[in-house]
């Protein structure tokens, strides 16, 4: 590999301002669009330890969100090493596969299955081990642009653990689909299956499955919602429909991002499930 280094002129230094533009909330600001990322339309690229990610969230909210769909193809050990980000939110949800991972002060390591999922806090020192075959997970971290960083002094898993430590003030989550907390009637016609992520990360954000067996259940929002709220359909059909933006069908692979204060309203066929981040 051979890098090259360019020093750039006294008079061309580059302004903060021309790469990351102003972020400026109003109620109704008509630049802020639902984004969509299709699975139809999906660009992999190859990442860290010969994993393939898909970015979710094009534009990443001006460096405030990354999502990624990241797949791994082959089953076996994944050439990872102890590392951890310097982030202030960081989940990961099993869509498909299995895989098996290893983290600090949280004991031995563990299989991570369709359904479970991971709330990684800030700095915890971490590691994926091995995974099935055509293993997928959806990551979703803040800020988009962080600091990741090995640590080979460490060896995993910790002799201490501890599973109440704080790291940045969050708490590791480690949730079994089994485990949720089933709440009605808060999504209209859908179960709403939470993972105990917001009190874990002091209210970083909310996760959960959206889960309905009839067909045509229905949501509405108001545009009362101050959150960016991500959705990713995980099985059956979707048909939603934004504010100002004609309705669209989703089906599983793909994702749309709600910017805070528009309406919308959602319809699925039965045996839908779908991931929702609220942010």
């Amino acid at each position: 590999i051979r890098l090259e280094l360019q020093t750039a002129a006294a008079d061309a230094e580059a302004d903060p301002a021309d790469t990351i533009e102003p972020v400026v909330e109003t109620r109704r600001d008509a630049g802020l669009h639902p984004i969509i990322s299709l699975i139809d339309d999906a660009k992999w690229i190859m990442g860290r330890a010969g994993m393939e990610y898909r970015d979710l969230v094009p534009g990443r909210l001006n460096g405030r969100l990354i999502a990624s769909h990241i797949r791994i193809a082959a089953a076996g050990v994944v050439p990872d090493y102890v590392h951890y980000h310097k982030v202030g939110f960081q989940m990961i949800y099993c869509w498909h596969g299995r895989v098996r991972v290893v983290y600090e002060g949280q004991g031995e390591p563990f299989w991570l299955r369709p359904g479970d999922c991971v709330l990684q806090p800030p700095e915890i020192r971490h590691r994926v081990l091995e995974a099935a075959a055509d293993t997928q997970v959806i990551e979703l971290t803040s800020p988009a642009v962080h600091e990741t960083w090995a640590d080979h002094d460490l060896i995993l898993p910790t002799a201490d653990v501890d599973p109440e430590r704080t790291f940045g003030g969050q708490r590791f989550v480690d949730h079994r689909a089994a485990d949720s907390q089933i709440v009605y009637g808060e999504f209209g016609g859908f179960e709403s299956h939470h993972m105990g992520i917001a009190a874990a990360s002091n209210n970083a954000a909310r996760v959960f499955e959206l889960r309905t067996q009839k067909d045509h259940s229905e949501f509405a929002a108001d545009d009362s919602v101050a959150l960016n709220t991500f959705y990713f359909v995980l099985s059956g059909r979707v048909n939603m429909a934004v504010e100002n933006f004609d309705e669209q069908r989703f089906t599983p692979g793909d994702a749309i991002l709600i910017p805070p204060h528009r309406s919308y309203h959602l319809t699925a066929s039965a045996n839908s499930e779908i991931l929702c981040v609220e942010l």
